[in-house]
């Protein structure tokens, strides 16, 4: 080894070689450079680093995040179906059991989606007073006060179930559920049962509703027949199996269902309809009653005797069938049938007092102190001779006509001129249909729409005598045409509207805009949607036959606004008046201006006279109105007013099939002046406003009296009046020779006080 390999490495002063502390150096020199530059990085991201690398970062966290999640769901997957290898199944089994898979998902499916449908339903039982709520018992009055009928119902605790007649509940369940005290609320076999029949009818011939599905109708929805209604219908009608017991639900269906003329429930059925207590109704009393609940108009014995001893005797073989009782127990009832009381004269105004029911419990929302007191006595608008002229009108032209001219429906609303509703034909048979097209049908009036065309146009510039030409026009395509296919060329309004043509509104609503018709429209009462199009100056929209009337009876009263209303006084259990509108209603308000008034009952006058509206002439009355006919003859209308009376008739078929060319002149105009030629007789008329009698060429002599001094005084008061009258001159006579005893006593008579 040489010299320079052993010498010793020289050593600093704490031991270490010089070499170490060198490589130490450098180390450390390297850290120190490389902990400078991770500050240098530590410090430059946060100066330096994009927006888009921050998303990168993110979108790697969140693929990191999917990955795993895949990759767990994968596994679980795996074990999944590792598990089921092991239940593999074979032939037969294989099918039932992929069926059986399938149908629990689809069922699943399904279940959560008509869950979803039902969910509004279940917000009417969120109200502590659902088994109340809406539950009136009301009497309505006449405008003179007598008695016309009654709507509501009272839930009646004084006859408890025990006490109800056993043959009335065995009678109500043989007819209606059989299996009620066995099922959940949902009758599966009944429901299936009847789906058969009516499949094997071709129709709907069976009902599947069990008693408790029935009373959630009842209860909380109404009677529209769509799939959302029943299948709200069996949701609360578990809810009601959840909640309430099997025997309170069978005494809340007994005290609910409505059993026809009017009322509802057992109890009051028993009374109405035989004069007895329920507890003392007989076999053949209860299973006339249960008959009632199928279709109670049209089995009220009080309306077809025949037809209910007919279902009665259904009743009694339903109660055979289900072993209720033995065929030897049921034959004397079937010997000696139910005999009702004699109601036959009642002819009771249903479709007005369905309406006025209606308007009762808007006005409890408005009015705490009649939401609190649900037995009312209301007295209404209701002329009961007026009504049974209206009845009249409307059957006697329907069964004159209805056949040969393919019409099976119509209605009529009648009103004085404020708006009170004297008269209601809701259609041809309440027994047949309830439901009340004077109020809820909307239909196309046609040309019975162009007075509120000329109306605005009257308030944006025109008048009666402005000239506008009768040639065709297209707008967008659509080219519309005149009744005769005929034009005119220039013509006055005045004649444009009497002669009904057609492209006349339509270019008035092109130069005036149809916003501003449909601001009018509502402005006079129109209360349904219009729907702004090309067609609209022409009546393709909706309305009603009420809110017809009411807009037509601005015109009768100068402008002002006529609401329809049937209650001019409420009074509660105790007598005290919780509504009176005469005290508790604004003045109308004007809509109109009184001077293009005049000017449209000028020429809606003429209508009448020499236009489209003749055959509404009434001998010795001004009136106006105008006619209204739709496309393929499906709605025809005639509106029209006198000073004294409003009154909108419409004719048509409920599936809106065409009739046989019925327009407004012809059934709708003779309705109109059977029921207006009526409601004139004896009465003081009210001049038309802007309307002078003496200029027409019908009433040369006529002299009509001031307005404000006379208003219309039906008939039934007249007489009434008139006999108060003999009475008084015969009691006069019978006092006359004391009076001629005193002559001194009595003073002469001036001049003025003799011509007063």
């Amino acid at each position: 080894m040489t010299e320079d390999n052993n010498t010793p490495t020289p050593l600093e002063p704490d031991g270490k070689s010089a070499a170490g502390t060198e490589n130490v150096r450098s180390a450390n020199s390297a850290q120190t450079a490389e902990e400078a530059h991770q500050k240098n990085l530590q410090k430059a991201p946060r100066q330096r680093r994009t927006i888009g690398q921050f998303f990168l970062s993110i979108d790697a966290f969140v693929d990191t995040i999917l990955w795993h999640l895949g990759s767990t769901i994968r596994i679980i997957f795996e074990r999944y179906d590792s598990f089921l290898r092991r239940f593999r199944a074979r032939g037969f089994w294989r099918a039932l059991a992929e069926l059986g898979s399938e149908g629990f998902t689809w069922g699943t499916v399904g279940l959560v989606i008509v869950l979803a449908f039902a969910q509004p339903a279940f917000e009417a039982t969120r109200y502590t007073d659902w088994r109340t709520t809406d539950d009136f018992a009301v009497t309505f009055l006449d405008r003179f006060g007598k008695e016309i009928g009654k709507r509501g119902i009272v839930l009646n605790d004084t006859v408890p179930l025990t006490e109800i007649p056993e043959n009335m509940i065995k009678a109500t369940l043989a007819t209606e559920d059989r299996r009620f005290f066995t099922h959940f609320g949902i009758d599966i076999l009944g429901t299936f049962r009847a789906m058969v029949e009516n499949a094997r009818a071709g129709g709907v011939v069976q009902g599947g509703s069990s008693l408790t599905q029935q009373l959630a109708k009842n209860l909380f929805l109404s009677n529209e027949r769509t799939l959302g209604r029943k299948i709200k219908e069996a949701y609360l009608a578990l809810w009601l199996e959840a909640n309430l017991t099997k025997q309170e639900i069978l005494k809340l269906y007994l005290d609910r269902a409505y059993m026809g003329g009017g009322v509802f429930g057992v109890t009051a059925a028993a009374e109405f309809y035989f004069n007895k207590n329920v507890r003392e109704l007989t076999l053949a009393e209860s299973a006339m009653l249960a008959g009632l609940y199928k279709a109670p108009t049209k089995y009220a014995p009080h309306v077809n005797l025949p037809a209910a001893r007919a279902r009665a005797n259904e009743v009694l073989t339903n109660m055979v069938q289900a072993g209720f009782l033995s065929e030897g127990q049921v034959i004397g009832a079937r010997r000696n049938p139910a005999i009702a009381v004699d109601r036959s004269q009642d002819r009771l105004p249903e479709y007005f007092l369905d309406w006025a029911l209606d308007e009762v419990k808007n006005m409890a929302r408005r009015n705490p102190a009649l939401a609190r007191d649900r037995i009312v006595t209301v007295r209404t608008t209701l002329d009961p001779a007026l009504q049974r002229q209206a009845d009249m009108a409307i059957e006697t032209t329907l069964r004159e006509n209805g056949k040969a001219r393919d019409v099976d429906e119509a209605a009529m609303t009648a009103m004085v001129p404020d708006g009170a509703v004297v008269a209601m034909v809701g259609g041809n048979s309440y027994g047949d249909s309830q439901f009340n097209r004077a109020v809820n049908a909307l239909r196309q009036p046609g040309s019975a729409f162009k007075p509120f065309v000329y109306m605005t146009a009257f308030m944006n510039g025109y008048s009666k005598d402005s000239i506008v030409p009768d040639r065709p026009i297209t707008i967008g395509g659509w080219s519309p045409r005149n009744y005769g296919r005929s034009y005119r060329g220039p013509v006055s309004l005045k004649l444009a509207l009497t002669k009904s043509i057609n492209t006349v509104p339509v270019r008035l609503a092109q130069a005036i805009g149809r916003d501003k018709i449909v601001e009018i429209a509502y402005a006079m009462g129109i209360s349904h949607e219009l729907k702004i199009s090309k067609s609209l100056p022409l009546g393709a929209s909706d309305v009603s036959i009420i809110d017809m009337a009411a807009s037509y009876s601005t015109f009768a009263n100068g402008g002002l606004k006529a609401t329809p209303y049937a209650i001019l006084e409420v009074k509660n259990s105790a007598g005290t008046v919780l509504y009176d509108r005469v005290r508790d209603e604004p003045e109308p308000v004007r809509v109109l201006p009184a001077d293009k008034v005049n000017e449209m009952n000028e020429i809606l006058v003429n209508v009448v006279e020499a236009g489209t509206g003749r055959r509404a002439q009434v001998d010795g009355v001004v009136a106006a109105g105008k006619t209204g006919t739709t496309s393929a003859y499906r709605d025809a209308w005639f509106v029209g007013y006198t000073g004294n009376f409003t009154a909108a008739v419409w004719f048509g078929n409920d599936d809106f099939t065409s009739t046989r060319r019925v327009t407004g002149g012809s059934l709708p105009a003779v309705a109109w002046q059977t029921f207006m030629e009526y409601a004139h007789r004896d009465i003081d008329l009210v001049p038309m406003p802007g309307v002078d009698a003496a200029d027409l060429p019908r009433f040369p002599k006529m002299a009509i009296k001031d307005s404000e001094r006379n208003r219309p005084q039906p008939r039934i008061l007249n007489r009434q009046t008139q006999q108060v009258l003999k009475d008084i001159g015969k009691a006069l006579t019978a006092i006359g020779p004391v009076a001629a005893i005193q002559p001194e006593k009595t003073s002469p008579p001036t001049d003025v006080a003799a011509a007063q």
